[in-house]
């Protein structure tokens, strides 16, 4: 079942589900606050997961500076087409702060966007979790997290569980005063407890506070 349902009243109905797991969810749940996972759904797959790649493995800061500087190659665009993309000398995108990898993880989505492989928004929108996963970590460079954080930030998914995000698994660790943070299976495990709102529950996992 496809849910894309992250509206505040989501939000609240979730923390209800949430806070009556158990009094670790509660008390943490009470501490944060209300929700505010921040969506970006009028952007296209394409955008989503360039972006994603961009932000791999860097500080938010230093992200955002490659990423304007790659925008400011297309002043006559909001955000370069796959054609665009493609159409650049590479020299000059790599002037923009991409290593070698990433441009040419950035130009294979490009490349795919134009094939189809990589949905459009509308498409997108009606294909199942697994599905989507498992026709775009094919790609280079894309694995099963960035798809991931399409499926929530772009396609305001409302049951997807990163669990082999690091801040989940450690969250969980720190939530229950465990020694060691559980492995990827066992935390997909754990989170079907948290259905169908793992998308929440990972958002306060995210923010559980270092002890």
């Amino acid at each position: 079942m496809i849910r894309a349902d992250l509206s505040e009243a989501a939000y609240r109905r979730a923390e209800g589900y949430l806070a009556g797991l158990d009094a670790d969810w509660a008390r943490h749940i009470a501490a944060i606050g209300p929700c505010r996972l921040a969506a970006k759904p009028a952007r296209e797959p394409y955008e989503a997961l360039l972006r994603a790649v961009a932000y791999q493995q860097l500080h938010a800061r230093a992200g955002d500076a490659i990423v304007g500087r790659l925008l400011a190659l297309y002043a006559d665009a909001s955000f370069p087409s796959p054609r665009q993309i493609l159409d650049t000398d590479p020299e000059l995108q790599r002037q923009c702060g991409f290593s070698a990898a990433k441009l040419a993880t950035i130009r294979g989505i490009a490349q795919a966007a134009l094939e189809g492989v990589v949905p459009a928004r509308a498409q997108a929108m009606a294909m199942a979790d697994e599905a989507l996963i498992e026709r775009l970590v094919p790609l280079r460079g894309v694995g099963r997290w960035t798809v991931e954080m399409l499926l929530i930030y772009t396609l305001e998914r409302s049951d997807i569980l990163p669990a082999d995000d690091w801040g989940v698994r450690e969250g969980y660790r720190r939530l229950k005063g465990l020694q060691a943070a559980p492995a990827r299976r066992k935390m997909a495990e754990i989170g079907q407890a948290w259905s169908p709102y793992r998308t929440i529950a990972a958002w306060y996992l995210w923010r559980v506070p270092a002890t």
